[in-house]
């Protein structure tokens, strides 16, 4: 049986992986940082699985330099990494750091060097804590120290740094920070998630307004935790499940930076679900939040299949748990490339002419260094975003969830996400054979 013809990607297309601060660096005392949600968090008893923190993480901060050294080595042209703005303003305003600044500028020029394009998260959840103690993003204030923050990382680096992603995640750093209490800053409120997550959108208006003042040609936009929706069934109510939910996870946050307005169903089932106006949400806000969007950040790992569940708070509708004999990662996530093929074409279909990042795509695996669920999984999802260009989607690049294996949050140290083994003991690193199987793809520049 012949060999399937290669599926050849487009020239220039940026293969990368992708890491934030406060899961890799470590060194969260040292060069003048300053504390953020995560440290306060994560030193909670109880809040993280096994009791981790990312206090070494994996020491990036110390081993930049190998670690430049290794995604070379990978063939990596684009390398995406989160600043921590506790490093630059360890409190959250005020003069910068020059050490925190210093820093990324050696890491900029090391990437350059490589050739490796730096592509730069500028919030990947590690609020400074004393904007956490007068009302982090609940206060609107938090959305102008971030502008601020924004304003001289683009002076600083905006030299080298040709994109930037503002905001990574905002649904999740509403529902699991703020309304559910399972990450930073472990608030309980729904009322208090919904204006967090306006605020986070208008900080991004405000970001990229900033970009352009500077009169540079960077590239923005945000990182959407995107989630392919469908019902559990073809009921009247699960159909209206599914459209709601997709609202809540999808469209609350694409609609405002991409068409100018949040989604009317959904503004109604938030008023009715609190009890009282959205009276957080300004005249002008909603055009400060649609600035402008360069490129559509698309973190997929899994879908969410929907059902009526009319008791169920807040909205009366429940995802349906992974039926028996569904692949999945570890963490019982399930695996479904070819959602992602449908995602892609969808944003290009809903919003026309906006470039797509795959700024995230990855799964939990614990084989290493041979791991060849996630060899398949790589292979799977190129294929996906293949389909997905050829069928018109214009996806500029993907960026693999993640580089090595970090501190993932809640979950803590157990689960493995990485192309690159670390052993936390040693910190020694290990190519797994889904990082050598990259590289591969990388120099051929398709997928089979």
């Amino acid at each position: 049986m012949a060999s399937p013809a290669p599926r050849r990607f487009p020239d220039g297309f940026l293969w990368g992986a992708a890491t934030s601060a406060y899961q890799v660096e470590g060194a969260v005392a040292t060069g003048g940082r300053g504390e953020s949600i995560w440290d306060r968090f994560a030193h909670t008893e109880g809040a993280v699985d096994g009791g981790g923190t990312g206090d070494v993480a994996c020491d990036h901060y110390r081993r930049w330099r190998s670690d430049v050294d290794l995604m070379a080595s990978l063939g990596l042209n684009a390398y995406r990494f989160s600043i921590a703005w506790p490093r630059l303003f360890p409190s959250g305003a005020g003069p910068v750091n020059p050490a925190g600044l210093a820093h990324y500028d050696r890491l900029i020029d090391a990437l350059l060097a490589r050739g490796i394009e730096p592509v730069v998260t500028l919030y990947h959840w590690d609020l400074p804590q004393a904007l956490q103690e007068t009302g982090g993003w609940r206060d609107r204030d938090t959305a102008a120290r971030f502008a601020g923050y924004a304003r001289e990382c683009f002076a600083a680096y905006g030299d080298r740094v040709r994109t930037w992603v503002t905001i990574n995640e905002p649904w999740i750093i509403g529902v699991l920070g703020h309304q559910l209490g399972i990450h930073a800053p472990g608030e309980r409120d729904l009322g208090g998630s919904v204006r967090a997550m306006h605020h986070l959108l208008l900080a991004h208006g405000l970001a990229v307004q900033a970009l352009r003042a500077g009169g540079g040609d960077g590239r923005a936009g945000v990182a959407y935790s995107l989630f392919p929706h469908e019902p559990a069934s073809d009921s009247a109510a699960d159909l209206a499940a599914t459209e709601g939910s997709d609202g809540y996870v999808n469209r609350w946050f694409l609609d405002p930076v991409l068409r100018g307005e949040y989604p009317a169903d959904m503004w109604r089932r938030y008023e009715s679900a609190l009890g009282h106006p959205l009276d957080w949400v300004r005249d002008g806000d909603l055009e400060t939040i649609a600035a402008g969007a360069d490129f559509i950040g698309v973190n997929y790992y899994t879908t969410r299949v929907m059902r009526a569940a009319p008791d169920r708070p807040p909205f009366g509708w429940e995802v349906v748990p992974v039926p028996d004999g569904t692949p999945v990662t570890d963490a019982g996530w399930a695996i479904v490339p070819s959602a992602l093929t449908g995602l892609l074409l969808r944003l290009h279909r809903d919003y026309p002419r906006v470039p797509l990042l795959i700024t995230e795509n990855g799964g939990v695996f614990d084989d290493a260094p041979a791991d060849p669920r996630r060899v398949g999984f790589l292979r799977d999802h190129l294929v996906a975003v293949h389909e997905a260009i050829a069928a018109g989607a214009p996806v500029a690049g993907y960026f693999h969830w993640s580089l090595m294996d970090n501190f993932e949050w809640a979950m803590g140290y157990a689960p493995r996400f990485g192309l690159v083994h670390v052993d936390y003991e040693t910190q020694a690193r290990t190519v797994k054979d889904s990082g050598r199987y990259y590289a591969d793809l990388i120099r051929t520049g398709a997928v089979r």
